[in-house]
């Protein structure tokens, strides 16, 4: 799948592959930016619960790499950075204990990392409903600095076959922001408002 950015970041480009398999998400992807380029890879547990990431970012004359796993309900973190340049803030966790409620990562401007509370929830198919509160670990990029992320979801409309989607509305308190997102049948996004919009299906 393939995601091109909003319209004021065309440059962005967004592609990953995804295997559900029962309640577990394997996936792996890229980010193409103006100033860096990223890789990832993400392993949940059951649940869609994150067990792994792993990313990657280079940018002109530097890179960083994180390693973010989550074990019987803590999180910890493994970062390296080289070269010169690149973002002032530190890779890796900024306070472990803040995001020790979190059973998900969320990579920033990643439409995948969505899917796994979507599913959890069963928010595709549930009908309008009400807020669902959330801690993420949210991977800041190109920085690859780990911090907390209160969001809400909610189903605002379930998935119709003639309509081919679902809507469900994600809200983050860090960012202020609230936008309805459209996802498919796998709960995985087709629109991210101010965000992204899927270009592909593979």
């Amino acid at each position: 799948m393939t995601w091109t950015g909003a319209e004021d970041d065309p440059g962005r480009v967004e592609s990953a592959t995804l295997a559900l398999d029962g309640t577990r998400l394997v996936a792996r992807g890229t980010s193409t930016a103006r100033s860096y380029v990223a890789a990832w890879s993400l392993v949940t547990d059951d649940d869609w619960v994150t067990r792994r990431l792993d990313v990657t970012v280079h940018g002109s004359g530097w890179a960083r790499t994180l390693t973010l796993a989550r074990d019987e309900g803590s999180w910890e973190a493994t970062a390296t950075r080289a070269g010169e340049g690149g973002p002032s803030a530190a890779p890796g966790l900024a306070d472990p204990e803040s995001v020790a409620e979190a059973l998900d990562c969320d990579i920033a401007l990643c439409p995948v990392t969505n899917t796994m509370p979507v599913l959890r929830h069963g928010l595709v198919t549930a009908p309008a409903g009400p807020e669902i509160p959330h801690v993420m670990a949210w991977v800041d990029l190109p920085s690859l600095t780990v911090i907390r992320s209160d969001q809400r979801y909610r189903t605002v409309t379930p998935y119709d076959d003639d309509a081919g989607h679902a809507v469900v509305r994600y809200a983050s308190a860090s960012r202020d922001f609230v936008g309805d997102l459209t996802v498919d049948r796998d709960g995985v996004v087709i629109d991210y408002p101010q965000l992204a919009y899927r270009a592909t299906l593979s």
